[in-house]
């Protein structure tokens, strides 16, 4: 039976193994029932489920997803943190417990060992100081994911689901928005966690599309050109764009991509829609190969 959700469990087993939250892995223990059945409820887990869970810190969510879960591999950075691990997850046989960075991890070779090959959910309370590394390796890994649930800062699930126009529109909203949809889910305050952060969090839930709504003919140009708009917000595309080397678009190409989409030379980036940055891009592609000798 889950247990661990409340300050007194949390800290009986942070005093029985002398824990200190570490600041290098982002650690922030959830104590909070409310958020952890949100969590759960959100990813719609079922038996039938196989849950790919990062930093489980000790155990606190995994015991959540192993309930409701027909498996569960819970990924963890902090080796200090695995005989914790064995000890809070003992009553659970369905869960694995892999010592190792997510980064590191081969995602594929983990559904395909553990689930057949078939979708994993992932849910998790991220580390938040590595949010952005985390979610784009699960979104552009190939992986068949059904979804990600996961707990982060505020301020990055904000900037997750903005859209074309916000002040807080920029590089990570378009880069989550062309592989999923995000939706918020609660806010959790930092009387949520043992230590409190010094902000607010939010479980935010990724669905990948099945199928993507605009597909940029180059992605990695795509994705460059993106970076290179929000890399200067103040300055127009034109500039940021022709300012970026690498790309190799002459302020007069960027102008002519920008009308040629039906905006004017003097935009920015936080202007522009996922599907207008992908025509963008298209463009740029198709004028490029045109111009090689």
């Amino acid at each position: 039976m889950a247990y661990l959700a409340n300050p007194a469990r949390t800290k009986e087993v942070i005093n029985k193994y002398h824990l200190s939250a570490q600041k290098k892995f982002g650690q922030n223990f959830l104590i909070d029932s409310n958020v952890l059945d949100s969590i759960v409820d959100a990813a719609a887990i079922t038996k039938n489920d196989c849950v790919l869970e990062i930093g489980p810190g000790i155990g606190t969510l995994t015991q959540y997803l192993a309930e409701a879960a027909g498996r569960v591999l819970a990924v963890e950075i902090d080796r200090k943190l695995i005989p914790v691990l064995e000890d809070t997850l003992s009553e659970y046989d369905n869960v694995t417990v892999i010592s190792g960075d997510i980064l590191d991890q081969d995602i594929k070779a983990l559904a395909d060992k553990y689930n057949e090959g078939r979708p994993l959910k992932i849910a998790a309370n991220l580390p938040y100081y590595i949010t952005t590394p985390i979610v784009m390796k699960l979104l552009e890994s190939g992986v068949p994911i059904d979804s990600i649930t996961v707990m982060v800062q505020k301020e990055v699930a904000d900037r997750m689901q903005e859209r074309e126009g916000s002040r807080e529109y920029g590089a990570l909203s378009v880069a989550v928005q062309y592989y999923a949809e995000p939706e918020v889910i609660c806010i959790a305050p930092p009387s949520s966690f043992i230590p409190q952060p010094g902000v607010d969090s939010t479980v935010i839930k990724l669905t990948p599309y099945s199928t993507k709504p605009v597909v940029a003919r180059d992605e990695a140009l795509f994705f460059a050109i993106v970076k290179a708009c929000f890399s200067q917000r103040r300055k127009t595309m034109v500039n940021s764009l022709s300012n970026a080397q690498d790309l190799g678009i002459s302020k007069e190409l960027a102008g002519e991509g920008l009308e040629a989409i039906g905006r004017s030379r003097t935009e920015r980036g936080e202007k522009l829609s996922v599907k207008e940055f992908a025509a963008l891009a298209d463009y740029f592609s198709c004028a490029l190969e045109q111009r090689k000798p």
